[in-house]
């Protein structure tokens, strides 16, 4: 008789140590919520239309996505730009300093109804509370 747990099945108290681990880091909770989400206030709103990675189309100019461009389908997972070629899609947007599209999250139907600036001289002369994620136009 055994009293040790089989190969590859980890102790109880190694179970414990796990569960509370995950429990405080909060990563169990993120199956279920899906919190709704964040964008920073210098973000833009267009339409973007990845050509041949980097190159892509922001309306109708073209841009380029920076090396480390991270892009978020409306579930705010990561895609890569080679799976979006040729789709049109409402977006919203940062540059990094050299002017290349560092962030784009594609919008949910919903977001798509909200109000956002798609000018930086739009952006100046709106309102935008952080908190509730909006834009107020004058």
């Amino acid at each position: 008789m055994t009293r040790c747990a089989p190969r590859g099945v980890p102790s109880a108290p190694a179970r414990r140590r796990l569960a509370l681990a995950l429990a405080l880091s909060g990563v169990v909770g993120l199956a279920w919520a899906s919190p709704a989400r964040v964008f920073p206030a210098d973000a833009l709103r267009g339409e973007l239309t990845v050509l041949q990675p980097p190159e892509a189309l922001l309306g109708k100019t073209p841009v380029r996505l920076a090396p480390g461009a991270r892009i978020r389908d409306p579930q705010n997972l990561m895609v890569l730009s080679g799976a979006l070629v040729g789709q049109r899609l409402d977006v919203r947007y940062t540059v990094d300093t050299s002017g290349l599209l560092m962030n784009v999250w594609i919008l949910t139907a919903e977001e798509r109804t909200q109000p956002w600036p798609r000018t930086r001289a739009e952006a100046a002369a709106w309102r935008f509370d952080p908190v509730a994620q909006r834009w107020s136009r004058p």
